[in-house]
């Protein structure tokens, strides 16, 4: 190589390795801006509430999902099916008490009571009611008398159904039913879960726990492990409806009533919090 064409060699290497440099940098730029846009949306788009169409004469029980989407919403005396926006599909006049229910298989599943609740001599009437998930055809209904004071809620877990209900005032634990898929009874299981007020409304099977509302002033939520021991207890709303999402996602619901004193539901989106409770999310405006 020359005396003349060494310099510009090493010029011409100095501006591509700038220009390379420059490029690299821009690439980094555009991937950092677009991840700051994704964690972004992650964190404030979230969904706004799912008003369920109607109002109702008695307050909302519990609502569960189907795997389109549908909610299925109690309403202690009608059960409605809406679509993922709340919107009516069907509804169906039901016996009072319907309470929480859950779906699997096509079927959307019932705790009902006939009789009384929290009554330390028994005298409930608990059954599960099991509906056709499509038209809420009445399906069949099943016995559950172990539920001693009274079923008022359920889930499933690997094809087990788990009723929970009534308590009365004092006793310092909760009761967990459970039914094998043709409703015999398998167990009953013990939550030492200290009293809470008329026992446990709601139940939810999600991220590997058991998740309970239960009334009070304010409102309690039990968790409890696979083998419902104790995980927590803490001042959280989910008597009304509960049921799980997403992993750390929720759907929570709230009854308020109208002017005229009927009943509404509204759906929530929830998150665990670093507690280990639940927490609801902001609503996008």
């Amino acid at each position: 190589m020359t005396d003349l064409v060494a310099p510009l060699y090493i010029k011409t290497v100095a501006v591509q390795y700038y220009r390379m440099h420059c490029l690299i940098r821009h690439l980094l730029a555009g991937v950092l801006i677009f991840t700051a846009a994704a964690g972004k949306s992650q964190t404030e788009e979230v969904a706004a509430p799912i008003e369920c169409d109607g109002s109702y004469a008695k307050h909302l029980q519990g609502v569960c999902r189907d795997g389109e989407g549908n909610l299925f919403w109690s309403f202690t005396t009608e059960l409605v099916k809406t679509d993922a926006n709340g919107k009516l599909i069907q509804k169906v006049a039901v016996a009072d008490h319907h309470g929480d229910l859950c779906f699997t298989d096509g079927k959307v599943y019932v705790a009902v009571n006939l009789g009384k609740f929290n009554d330390p001599k028994g005298n409930a009437d608990s059954w599960v009611y099991v509906y056709d998930a499509g038209d809420l055809r009445e399906l069949s209904k099943h016995a559950v008398p172990e539920v001693f004071h009274g079923a008022g809620g359920m889930d499933v877990r690997d094809d087990h159904f788990f009723v929970v209900g009534g308590l009365p005032e004092g006793v310092a634990e909760n009761y967990v039913y459970e039914y094998d898929p043709k409703f015999r009874f398998v167990k009953k299981h013990i939550i030492k879960s200290g009293w809470t007020l008329l026992g446990i409304q709601t139940a939810a099977w999600h991220d590997g726990a058991w998740w309970f509302g239960c009334y009070g002033k304010p409102a309690e939520l039990v968790k409890a492990g696979p083998n419902f021991q104790m995980q927590g207890k803490s001042k959280f709303n989910g008597s009304l409806g509960i049921f799980g999402v997403a992993p750390g996602k929720f759907m929570i619901a709230t009854g308020p009533k109208t002017e005229a004193g009927k009943h509404l539901g509204i759906l929530h989106e929830a998150r665990v919090n670093e507690a280990g409770s639940l927490e609801l999310i902001p609503a996008k405006k």
